[in-house]
């Protein structure tokens, strides 16, 4: 690890220098490139530099101990010592993880989707609080979002929405998400105050560039229809909603929040592409049938990642045996503390994973 670690810093303080250089200066594009990739070193740099100087107030300290006759200046010492130590460990902790592989998909804008599973309308409502969970959060973290699809009722639940969050890191914030997500709580039809079990699954792809995915126009079937909502609302008299078929993988896209035909076109595309790109990531990695399960599954209540126990007050995600409660801030959209608890443990999987 130090090797690399050498290696980091020396290129970092190569691209000093060349960002510094009068050729690079008039040159804006290239200058840019630079300090991009400069700035992606720094926080690694800044971390090296730290473990520098703690080894080596571990080795004073040591030298210490090892000279000094009075008895309370060794305490002193040796408290600073196991101070030092374990600062050393969460750098080390730190750096290995920074130097872990990263996942190229991380920066890219998402396409979610969601689904009511088993539950009947309470899954439907449930599904709708997840929708608002997640808007709410992109809100907070000024992220944009644009429906593509969404099928209501007429009670205001939701049986399916595809949706696309358009920020700087989002795949890397809300990759995690996909799987079942289960709710325990009395429903508001229930006058018996029976506790009702529903489920909605969530599917979190990341965005594919039109580059990166072949789609052979023949392969295509486009059909244009009305678009509709719950109770006949929103039904336009002009066919303006697009529903794309890919033969090859049987894949059905649909978008009908448009007005315009070319829109809704534009954006069923890039679900379809998104979705490809996600099929063939997998196949690559020869785990398409485990990985699609681990992905959404079926619904079912078995295969849960997550549980919002409303009675307790409670969510559980059992992945990392994580348990918090306050549901109600929790659905106003205020993730990070649970998404920073997934990304930590997952990483720390990883990490141990590539070291054995």
């Amino acid at each position: 690890m130090l090797d690399r670690l050498e290696n980091i810093v020396e290129r970092y303080n190569e691209l000093e220098r060349e960002m510094s250089s009068e050729e690079l200066i008039s040159n804006p594009k290239a200058l840019q490139k630079i300090a991009q990739e400069r700035s992606s070193l720094e926080p690694i740099v800044e971390k090296c530099n730290a473990l520098k100087r703690t080894l080596k107030q571990i080795d004073e300290t040591r030298q210490m101990l090892q000279e000094s006759d009075e008895d309370e200046l060794k305490e002193m010492a040796q408290a600073e010592l196991q101070e030092l130590e374990q600062e050393r460990q969460e750098l080390e902790q730190n750096l290995k993880i920074d130097l872990m592989p990263k996942d190229p998909n991380d920066e890219r804008n998402i396409i979610m989707e969601i689904r009511a599973g088993t539950g009947g309308d309470e899954a439907g409502l449930f599904a709708g609080d997840l929708f608002r969970m997640y808007t709410r959060y992109a809100t907070i973290r000024n992220w944009n979002v644009e429906i593509i699809d969404i099928n209501e009722t007429s009670i205001g639940s939701i049986k399916e929405v595809v949706f696309e969050i358009n920020g700087k890191g989002a795949y890397s914030r809300l990759k995690y998400e996909s799987g079942v997500h289960r709710v325990q709580r009395v429903p508001t039809t229930e006058s018996s105050g029976r506790i009702h079990t529903s489920t909605a699954t969530v599917a979190v792809l990341p965005e594919a560039e039109e580059v990166e995915v072949d789609i052979n126009e023949n392969d295509l079937r486009i059909d244009i229809y009305h678009s509709g909502g719950a109770g006949g609302q929103n039904v336009n008299k002009v066919a303006t909603a697009v529903r794309i078929t890919h033969y090859p993988t049987g894949i059905v896209v649909t978008c009908q929040d448009e007005r315009s035909q070319l829109k809704n076109r534009t954006k069923a595309m890039s679900v379809l592409r998104a979705k490809l790109l996600d099929l063939e990531t997998h196949k690559q990695q020869s785990e398409i049938t485990e990985q699609r399960r681990s992905q959404v599954g079926t619904g079912e209540r078995v295969e849960k990642i997550r549980t919002y126990n409303f009675p307790q007050d409670r969510l559980t995600d059992h992945r990392i045996g994580l348990s918090v409660h306050n549901l109600e801030k929790i659905l106003q959209g205020n993730l990070d503390d649970l998404l920073d608890a997934l990304a930590t443990e997952f990483q720390a999987r990883l990490l141990e994973a590539e070291l054995s």
